[in-house]
């Protein structure tokens, strides 16, 4: 058997129309698109338009709030921390900062800041320093003999001071 003897299955594939190839194809002409009118035009998207008639999307009632200066944190977990200590990614002598962990590979970039989570095993005397963290994950921490740094973030909401930050290459 060599490669040239390979097929599919019968009715495996099957075969491309090829519309507007005159009108002995069966689909010439027209394309398959009917007769005249904006739908037989090219570049028309007219999703969602009810024939003039009050779109759904206009009739059912609204709901909630979406906020543009909510803060998005990267969260992480105390057992993943204690994983990455244990596993030797993380210093126990240094602080523990979003930079480090992006190191360690426990995230993979830092949003508006971390928040630490109080899931997981801890037993490291650790100094972190984090933009949140719930209330199980200080008292972890405090238990653990080590102490939370809560950084405070601050949102930018000017569009400009953000492409400027950008251009000079700072995050």
């Amino acid at each position: 058997m060599q490669l040239t003897d390979l097929k599919d299955n019968p009715g495996a594939t099957k075969a491309r129309k090829r519309v507007g190839r005159g009108i002995g194809s069966g689909s010439g002409k027209t394309g398959g698109r009917g007769v005249k009118g904006q739908k037989s035009r090219s570049g028309v998207a007219i999703k969602g338009f009810e024939g003039g008639q009050n779109p759904i999307h206009m009739r059912l009632p609204k709901r909630g709030f979406n906020n543009p200066s909510r803060l998005k944190f990267t969260e992480v977990n105390l057992g993943r921390i204690q994983s990455a200590i244990d596993e030797g990614k993380l210093d126990a002598n240094a602080p523990v900062t979003a930079e480090a962990m992006i190191g360690a590979g426990l995230i993979r970039r830092a949003r508006d800041g971390v928040r630490l989570l109080g899931n997981g095993e801890f037993k490291a005397k650790l100094q972190i320093e984090v933009a949140g963290a719930t209330e199980s994950a200080k008292k972890a921490v405090e238990a653990a003999g080590g102490s939370i740094k809560l950084l405070r973030v601050m949102k930018e909401t000017d569009p400009t001071e953000r492409a400027a930050k950008k251009a000079a290459g700072e995050k």
